[in-house]
């Protein structure tokens, strides 16, 4: 590899470093190109699985501020740099290695620390975030419903120690008919000329 070549993969892998959530570093001897590109699909978008040569991954790691064991960098060596959900990562990882046994998961880092095989094998098991977030929105939507019923339950309760005074509308409407003045003597009474209403209140004040 030329020197500036080497030099910007050596960038690359540094800045992959430096921007993963977890890393995992793999051999992938007896794989076929067919297999790798499988297995970055099942990893994918969030991340690259990435064929590099050991100088070059170590020197990169080194730079990025990265201790990798150089009994990781022994082999055919292709690395994984997570973003994101690295327990689905690990699962991709898992299942995949399942299938095809030529994959060998030699160890990585998480959270800043370095871990084993067996140890991204545990972070396999663990449910991935989209599980976890699921059920948490089950849990709060669980509790939301609860805390309903249980005020509805205490306002019930307020009710009938109490009563509740019937709302102004409903009163309105259940008025009894006689009590309501007609709209028919309404009228009359709008139409009575100002003289008769004056002739009949004099009358009424001589009989008095």
């Amino acid at each position: 590899m030329a020197r500036p070549d080497k030099a910007a993969a050596v960038a690359e892998l540094v800045e992959d470093f430096k921007s993963a959530d977890a890393t995992v570093v793999t051999e992938y001897r007896g794989l076929t190109v067919t297999s790798i590109k499988a297995l970055r699909r099942s990893l994918g978008a969030d991340t690259k699985y990435k064929v590099a040569k050991n100088t070059l991954v170590k020197i990169a790691a080194k730079e990025a501020g990265v201790e990798v064991d150089e009994a990781l960098l022994s082999g055919p060596t292709a690395v994984a740099f997570v973003k994101g959900d690295s327990v689905a990562a690990a699962k991709s990882l898992k299942n995949f290695q399942k299938e095809n046994p030529f994959l060998v998961i030699k160890g990585g880092f998480y959270e800043g620390k370095a871990v084993t095989p067996a140890e991204i094998m545990q972070l396999a098991n663990l449910e991935s975030r989209e599980v976890l977030l699921a059920k948490l929105a089950g849990a709060m939507k669980g509790s939301l419903a609860k805390a309903a019923r249980i005020f509805d339950a205490l306002r019930i309760k307020l009710e009938a120690e109490q009563g509740a005074p019937a709302p102004v509308a409903e009163a309105v409407v259940e008025a009894p008919a006689a009590e309501a003045v007609a709209p028919e003597v309404v009228a009359e009474v709008a139409e009575v000329p100002a003289a008769e209403a004056t002739e009949a209140s004099t009358e009424t004040e001589e009989k008095e």
